[in-house]
């Protein structure tokens, strides 16, 4: 029973010393030496892992940039001061960047919006984006919440229908615009922390566009023909050149020709914005009002 007993052992201790030479050897075999500016650069990136930079993670982004050249200012979380430390261990010069943030080019509540019917289907905005026949207008927000659920931020909200961004929990992630069907949130590059922008998406003529939405864009042209150096009409609807947006563009003129008042600002409000409001009445008390969406739904979307 002894020598059972040590010839076990001695097998035991052969095929250790057998499998550690082994695994020795498939470490010095397949060993795959890891560029340190990744750790580096993982280290100075949020970590939010959000994928508003186009990559899975930052982890996986921080590759990017070192095995294949991605751009150093692509997380829209760590803003300018992260470019520009992820450009300090690249040894490369960080080019001007600023942080995108959420628009929502629609701004037709419940009360705006024409033929309505009752949707009955999932409540997402996906499912009720193929629902043929769902809203009057094929572009206008669905009022579901998907853009809300995909935020793990709390910066989305549903408010009579439309959805409504609040810039100062937003990072710019990007998952609501994402999550958008009828890709009405895009990311626009806030320059300011007010920017001017077009809340409609309907690109009908003018006529059909008044048949489904009282406060959607004619596509008149007015803003256009007032301010042809910002505004340019394409498809029934004006576009911002945000390539030569800059400063805090007095858009007056274009305000007062536009018929619709689609060109609105968004984002936190500027000293120029609080004084203008400085005498206004602030209401006493505002009643509750605790139906969602869906408790006010009739309409198909």
């Amino acid at each position: 029973m002894l020598v059972m007993m040590m010839l076990a052992a001695a097998a035991l201790l052969v095929l250790a010393l057998v499998s550690g030479a082994v695994l020795g050897w498939a470490n010095r075999a397949f060993h795959v030496e890891v560029d340190p500016r990744i750790e580096a650069i993982a280290g100075v990136l949020p970590g939010a892992n959000c994928g508003g930079c186009g990559f899975i993670g930052c982890g996986d982004y921080a590759a990017a940039v070192v095995n294949q050249g991605a751009p150093v200012n692509k997380c829209t979380v760590g803003g300018a001061s992260c470019a520009a430390a992820v450009a300090r261990i690249m040894g490369v010069e960080a080019k001007e960047s600023w942080p995108a943030r959420p628009v929502v080019h629609c701004r037709a509540t419940l009360e705006d919006r024409l033929l309505r019917a009752e949707y009955r289907g999932e409540q997402t905005c996906a499912a009720a984006n193929v629902v043929s026949g769902v809203q009057g207008c094929t572009y206008g927000c669905l009022g579901l919440g998907d853009c809300a659920r995909a935020c793990s931020y709390g910066a989305l909200r549903i408010v009579r229908g439309l959805a409504e961004v609040d810039y100062e929990k937003c990072v710019g992630c990007g998952a609501c615009a994402r999550a958008c069907p009828r890709h009405i949130l895009t990311m626009v590059p806030f320059k300011a922390e007010r920017m001017v922008v077009i809340a409609c998406s309907n690109r009908d003529f003018g006529k059909d566009v008044r048949n489904v939405c009282k406060v959607g864009c004619l596509g008149c042209k007015a803003c256009e023909k007032a301010m042809g150096s910002l505004f340019k009409v394409v498809d029934n609807l004006p576009r911002i050149d945000y390539e030569a947006y800059s400063g805090d563009p007095d858009v007056a003129p274009a305000l007062q020709k536009c018929p619709s008042k689609t060109i609105v600002r968004v984002g936190k409000p500027s000293p120029r914005d609080l004084e203008a409001t400085r005498d206004q009445k602030v209401p006493g008390e505002i009643p509750p009002d605790p139906r969602s969406s869906v408790d006010r739904t009739s309409w198909r979307g």
